[in-house]
């Protein structure tokens, strides 16, 4: 079969390898669909030593594909299902994972190979992970799944509810799809992000108010002046920059929470105004990955389309692409690819 494969930081090669086979308690996919992300981009740059420990390896983890061969002893799915398959899989046994917080899990076994033909996933993926689809779900929407769970769990840490206010620092497709979500919760959207053609992309969402950074002195006192001086009740930062992390905490409001969403760069630090967050009583939360939990209700609101994440389909491509995609993603020229191997 054919695959792109990750031999170390911008080396990416696609091959002919061998079409694997189901291990007892595994299945091998066959990929109707896998989405670039922009995590991909950054591993491409520098390598990510937690999401790929061993390589080469078949690279890419968003996902969508039918069941073409069940391992000895699997149960639940056949052949000819179609699924959705996370990027990981919790122990459950460890103390995180006892204590309902599986994303940290001490034990989180990653799985990689979006970008090929066929995958196969291990059995405790197949256990924990894998979500049969409604037939007539389109596979392309399908594979949002894992970004759309750590959007979900970005929101639930914020404690984000109807009626409320959220500022996203950043319109990629997080940004995006966190906005979606919050819109579905039925709260008020005010998404943060540069002058260009992503911006304007976003404004005809219609998720909300955009700000752009490039018009405005200070995002953080246009939150406020769009908020009736307030604050937002609760910020995210989805752009990974440290700036950004110090903006959305300059923005939140009194009693508000900060969901430091965006994964920084190793040794980066931010600076706190230490008055604000005691007497304001701040909360500032950390949000990394998700959970099956977060990977079934995805799902359903996929298939139901409370959330719709189609327009941020920007290219599609084919698996000699692979590369062209992800310099695309890294020059800000494009949003989700749609691999179809």
């Amino acid at each position: 079969m054919r695959a792109v494969v990750f031999y170390g930081p911008d080396d990416l090669r696609c091959e002919e390898i061998p079409t694997p086979t189901p291990a007892p308690g595994g299945l091998v996919l066959r990929i109707e669909a896998a989405l670039t992300c922009g995590t991909d981009v950054k591993t491409l740059r520098r390598g990510h030593p937690v999401m790929i420990p061993h390589v080469p390896t078949v690279f890419g983890h968003e996902l969508a594909g039918a069941v073409v061969a069940v391992g000895l002893g699997t149960r639940g799915f056949r052949e000819g299902d179609r699924v959705v398959a996370a990027n990981s899989a919790p122990c459950g046994q460890c103390p995180l994972c006892r204590a309902g917080r599986p994303n940290l899990c001490e034990d989180l076994l990653f799985v990689n190979g979006a970008y090929g033909e066929y995958i196969a996933l291990p059995p405790r993926l197949v256990e924990r992970n894998v979500v049969r689809l409604a037939a007539g779900t389109p596979a392309a929407r399908a594979a949002f799944a894992e970004p759309l769970a750590c959007a979900l769990l970005g929101l639930e840490r914020g404690r984000l509810e109807a009626g409320q206010t959220v500022a996203i620092f950043g319109h990629g497709p997080l940004g995006c799809l966190l906005a979606m979500l919050a819109v579905a919760r039925k709260a008020r959207v005010v998404l943060v992000g540069k002058r260009g053609w992503r911006l304007d992309r976003v404004r005809q969402l219609d998720l909300g108010d955009a700000i752009d950074t490039a018009r405005v002195a200070d995002p953080a006192d246009e939150v406020r002046r769009l908020t009736g001086g307030r604050g937002a009740d609760v910020t995210v930062d989805a752009t990974g920059r440290p700036e950004a992390w110090e903006q959305a905490i300059a923005s939140v409001g009194r009693g508000g929470t900060v969901v430091l969403f965006g994964g920084c760069a190793p040794g980066t630090t931010v600076r706190l105004d230490t008055r604000r967050a005691h007497y304001e009583e701040l909360t500032l939360v950390g949000a990394f990955h998700h959970t099956p939990e977060l990977i079934r209700r995805a799902v359903e609101l996929l298939e139901s389309e409370m959330v719709v994440p189609d327009p941020l389909l920007t290219h599609r491509m084919g698996l000699g692409e692979v590369r062209e995609a992800l310099e695309l993603m890294a020059r800000g020229e494009a949003l989700k690819i749609l691999i179809e191997p």
